[in-house]
């Protein structure tokens, strides 16, 4: 593995691939993956702290792999790092639950990552000859329950409340959207199943929404999806799409499925011995199933795991003394392991115990409706639809979008509550921004690709998470998922 700090192209031909984020989990994975693929030269940035060292130097005899130290949120580095590399995989970035810690770095880091890397590779003399693929998530469109628990890109954006990190998101998107450069993606990642979920012990495993679901993927098969858009024969098509990443149909679980999925590997004969059934909020966490995830796996095939085989996987990882959890009594868990976790700042009893109201009626409703859950003597199995129910856009979504003009927009924006204000619009013209008018009289710039395709819509209006149930009476678009949970 060759360090150095700068990335100036050696004077083969080589396809060279920028990756940030390579030393998460995902970013792990990747670069295990990118191994396999001798004819890319892989260059990973990293900050140059003993943490990010540490990581890289297991990959030391990664023979087409090189590091570039510097800072995403310093444009000079990013300037630096960009320079001659053929596809940038941005996965970098401050998630939660750090970012629930530490909001004012998840912004510098997520929104300041992605403007530098638009500012850089609009500096470069051919722009068109970078590929630039940001990575979004699953928690830019929040809490989906039954029966809205389908959902597909250009539903709506909708970001559970504290949830600071799916706001950056949100940010980060729509300045890759918007950009005007001539080559890039946006990813929703999806929850990343990896052998780390097993030990996590945070605050955030009590907002977890027993009913609620999820479409993982597993960090392999991520990185084998990002190998692949690395990869040379990457169809055309992929450049300017926004799509979900998921593992399809057999990794489409519920909350609770998972649940009982994570305590059989650790060997616990029943999960509900851990935990009181109330501790667990029932609103305001992300997730839902994906109708559209097969469409990325159609143009860059990447889904090989099973869950059995990720689970096997993930449990021979971990320290004997995690594996053996089931032969801890029960009650040691419940009242010195998982009773404090959820009394610590951020968990739901912490809430409650402070009587802190934002918290509870976020997490619950309201107090009186926490007392009304119940124990496990009431709990039932969540079994939701498997067939996909789909929300409405707005718009004739059997048109082309190459005929799209201002009575598309018209009506788009008429079904969010607010009016299209542009008076000349150029039909089948999707990415110069328009001027639109939200139901509160917000005025804002966005493209008919970031309304009609992303599902974006007022940029105050979505930082508003506490007040999305207010906004739904006059947002009919909103209202679907809002109202519905």
């Amino acid at each position: 593995m060759r360090s150095h700090t700068s990335t100036k192209r050696r004077s083969s031909n080589r396809r060279r691939v920028l990756l940030t984020g390579a030393t998460g989990n995902w970013g792990r994975a990747t670069l295990r993956e990118l191994r396999e693929y001798p004819a890319l030269d892989v260059v990973a940035f990293a900050l140059p702290g003993d943490g990010d060292r540490a990581v890289l130097d297991r990959f030391a005899d990664m023979p087409n792999l090189s590091v570039f130290w510097g800072d995403l949120a310093n444009y000079g580095d990013v300037a630096r790092a960009v320079q001659d590399v053929d596809v940038i995989l941005h996965v970098g970035a401050v998630v939660s639950p750090l970012a629930d810690e530490r909001p004012s770095l998840a912004r510098r880091v997520n929104i300041g990552s992605m403007q530098n890397i638009v500012r850089a590779v609009r500096a470069l003399s051919d722009p068109g000859a970078v590929g630039v693929v940001g990575v979004g998530s699953v928690a830019q469109t929040g809490d989906r329950q039954a029966p809205t628990h389908w959902g597909r890109v250009g539903d709506p954006l909708r970001v559970s409340q504290f949830d600071e990190y799916g706001q950056t998101k949100v940010i980060a998107e729509r300045l890759l959207v918007e950009s005007g450069l001539p080559k890039w993606a946006w990813l929703r990642q999806t929850g990343i199943f990896h052998p780390g979920m097993l030990e996590i012990r945070d605050p955030i495993l009590t907002h977890s929404v027993l009913n609620g679901v999820m479409e993982w993927v597993t960090a392999e098969d991520s990185a084998r999806l990002l190998a692949g858009i690395a990869s040379p024969d990457l169809p055309h098509e992929f450049w300017g799409g926004i799509y979900n990443i998921g593992g399809g149909e057999q990794w489409r679980l519920t909350n609770w499925q998972l649940q009982e999925m994570i305590g059989g590997a650790l060997g616990v004969k029943d999960v509900r011995a851990w935990y009181e059934r109330n501790w667990f909020a029932t609103r305001n966490f992300h997730g839902h199933w994906y109708s559209d995830s097969d469409r990325l796996e159609e143009l860059v095939p990447f889904r090989r795991d099973t869950i059995e085989s990720a689970l096997a996987r993930a449990t021979a990882s971990l320290p004997p003394v995690v594996r053996s959890a089931g032969r801890v009594p029960s009650w040691i868990v419940k009242n010195l392991v998982m009773r404090p976790l959820a009394g610590r700042r951020r968990g739901t009893l912490h809430a409650l115990r402070t009587n802190d109201q934002e918290a509870i009626a976020a997490h619950f409703g309201s107090h009186e409706e926490w007392r009304d859950i119940g124990d496990w003597a009431t709990f039932e199995t969540p079994d939701p639809p498997r067939e996909p129910r789909l929300i409405g856009h707005g718009y004739d979504e059997s048109k082309p979008s190459a005929e799209w003009g201002a009575p598309d927009y018209v009506a788009a924006a008429a079904f969010r509550g607010g009016a299209l204000l542009s008076a000349e619009v150029r039909t089948g013209d999707l990415s110069t921004p328009l001027i639109w008018r939200c139901a509160f009289d917000h005025v804002f710039a966005a493209s008919p690709r970031l309304v009609l395709v992303a599902g974006h819509w007022c940029p105050d209006c979505v930082r508003d998470s506490a007040g999305y149930r207010r906004q739904a009476e006059r947002n009919p678009f909103l209202a679907q998922v809002e109202l519905s949970a």
